[in-house]
């Protein structure tokens, strides 16, 4: 099968799969709506004609945080957790009424900044500054990010390669005042990385900001389909061509 033909092929089997609320799960056996509706939104339009788009969008914007509700915030208040209560910012969940985390929030920024790209979309500009103030709320103390809290049974959260590389990415035009400490530690992670995986996701979110970053020689390749598609992705950025990492 061709590559137009495979991808027209992908393009009416994700049509099929769309829900009913212009959502799509992780898996047919999954019953409802998930983050990765998202991602569905980076298909170029002649590829996304077959779906329904704009529920797609529509189910993406209404997804906030549970911690946005003022009954999540009085909890934490009253558990003393002032700093997490005063967050005023909307991030994206999982599924549909948890909490907020650092990797569907930064798809559905990433994701709605695309779509804002090829179109006048102005609806769209608010949502993606409240889920980059979210992310740029959501640091951990080392500078980098975890996968969505701060602090955990009263101790400091450490931050993670993939997240990081992730946070970076979809704070691409952010300028070093703001991220000066959070590219020294994806560096910092990057040069110990022992994920390729993880490496790809830190490769794109330095070169968002314009840091010539490769993955560390030696790191063992698994093949799995992720590995593959990100390695795809940060060879592209490093000839300058890879859409995600263009401010």
């Amino acid at each position: 099968m061709e590559g137009a033909e495979a991808a027209q092929s992908g393009s009416r089997w994700l049509a099929h799969c769309e829900r009913d609320d212009g959502g799509f799960s992780v898996r047919p056996s999954v019953s409802e709506s998930t983050w990765v509706t998202a991602l569905t939104l980076f298909l170029a339009a002649p590829l996304a004609a077959n779906l329904r788009r704009g529920d797609a969008i529509r189910w993406v914007l209404a997804q906030t945080g549970r911690e946005s509700g003022w009954v999540y915030r009085l909890r934490l208040l009253l558990m003393g957790s002032r700093s997490e209560a005063s967050l005023q910012f909307d991030g994206w969940p999982w599924y549909p009424g948890e909490a907020a985390w650092t990797t569907p929030t930064a798809m559905s920024v990433l994701a709605l900044e695309h779509l804002r790209s090829r179109g006048n979309e102005p609806a769209l500009a608010s949502r993606i500054e409240q889920g980059k103030e979210f992310l740029l709320a959501r640091r951990c103390r080392d500078g980098g990010w975890n996968h969505g809290s701060t602090r955990a049974l009263g101790y400091d959260g450490d931050s993670y390669p993939e997240t990081t590389g992730q946070a970076l990415l979809a704070l691409h035009d952010v300028g070093d005042a703001k991220l000066g400490a959070s590219i020294g530690r994806a560096e910092k992670h990057l040069a110990g990385c022992e994920s390729l995986q993880a490496a790809y996701w830190l490769v794109l979110g330095l070169r968002a900001h314009g840091r010539p970053a490769e993955a560390p020689a030696g790191l063992k390749r698994r093949g799995a389909t992720m590995e593959t598609a990100l390695g795809i992705l940060a060879a592209a950025a490093a000839e300058g061509r890879c859409f995600l990492t263009r401010s």
